[in-house]
């Protein structure tokens, strides 16, 4: 049985909340999570800072031989002199989300590696040092001279390895809700010295997401729909990221009374067709190759509604299971696909 994947990488149920099948899992992922002051003070050792002083006093620093030398030009400058902050850092990102988030707000310069599952921007899918995430090697990691490692969770005890050779780690869990994902931004912004792109990038989504939902008509009643994280029918409940994401456009989950406390249910097939919805979303067609046609010729499905009236929705894999930048592609295509229903239900 093929499992449900985590940005890209397959998980099983082994008893821990962080391994539940997800995409955007509301457990605490393994590891422990750098809080503001952290964050503040990792800024504080990496960073270092250079006046500019004009172009002799540049010149005469950069050719110095000595660290007295630099400090001297530092204290003869002047009390009104620009301050430029310069970070230095060298992140490994075991995260596909956090890479597409250091894109995003322009941090990418400050990567030495990613993970194999960073695959979009095109430039970290080409990234020349890759990691495999579900197997990293500390000591792989240390070669690299990094000083900052970005996790999603902690496969084994990966955070103390890397911190008993003195290597920061960050771990940014999959999100429960928009803010979750809006602190990482914020907080990777502080990170890298991108403070002011990370805000920006925070303001365009929250501003694309609420466009995405209020300029569109709702449905009169709540319509039933079927989210698919793969072809062994594992779902999602109203209680995840997604789940209310859903909500957000009068959706109603066939699958929150699959199975109690399991926000992450499998559900059969006599299950699902007897539930009929009225849409289906896929998100699972890169993982399991599945589309409109490959649903339709499951046997009993074309009685589905969503089936047969052409409202079955194949989404991004990795799109639907990651929370960064682009869970604003994700929230714009839930909406056309809502507003394509309101409109075909008026005919």
């Amino acid at each position: 049985m093929r499992l449900p994947v985590l940005e890209g990488r397959a998980v099983r149920e082994v008893g821990e909340p962080h391994l539940r099948p997800t995409l955007l899992s509301p457990a605490i992922f393994g590891g422990r999570k750098m809080s503001k002051k952290s964050i503040r003070q990792f800024r504080g050792v990496t960073r270092r800072t250079f006046l500019a002083v004009g172009a002799s006093a540049l010149l005469f620093a950069a050719c110095g031989n000595s660290d007295q030398s630099a400090a001297d030009t530092v204290a003869e400058a002047s009390s009104d002199t620009a301050v430029t902050e310069v970070f230095t850092n060298k992140i490994v990102s075991l995260s596909a989300t956090a890479t597409e988030m250091l894109y995003a707000i322009g941090a990418q310069d400050q990567l030495v590696a990613v993970d194999n599952y960073s695959n979009y921007p095109e430039a970290a899918a080409s990234f020349e040092n890759k990691i495999d995430a579900s197997q990293p090697s500390a000591e792989a990691i240390a070669a690299l001279d990094a000083t900052v490692v970005l996790l999603a969770y902690d496969p084994g005890n990966l955070q103390t390895q890397l911190e008993a050779l003195g290597i920061t780690v960050w771990t940014g869990a999959a999100a429960t809700s928009f803010d979750d994902s809006y602190k990482q931004i914020t907080e990777l912004g502080e990170l890298t010295g991108k403070s002011t792109e990370a805000e920006a990038l925070v303001a365009s989504m929250k501003s694309d997401i609420e466009t995405a939902v209020s300029s569109m008509e709702l449905p009169d009643a709540p319509v039933s729909y079927f989210y698919e994280l793969d072809n062994t029918y594992f779902s999602v409940t109203s209680n995840t990221f997604v789940g209310q994401i859903m909500s957000q456009f009068m959706l109603q989950n066939i699958a929150d009374t699959a199975e109690a406390g399991n926000d992450y249910p499998q559900l059969s097939q006599e299950a699902i067709i007897s539930a009929n919805p009225q849409l289906v979303f896929l998100a699972d067609t890169k993982c399991c190759q599945q589309d409109a046609q490959s649903v339709a010729a499951r046997p009993g499905w074309n009685k589905i509604d969503a089936v047969a009236k052409g409202n079955v929705v194949e989404l991004d894999d990795d799109v639907a299971s990651r929370w960064g930048p682009r869970v604003v592609d994700l929230v714009k295509q839930v909406a056309a696909a809502v507003a394509k229903f309101v409109e075909t239900s008026k005919k």
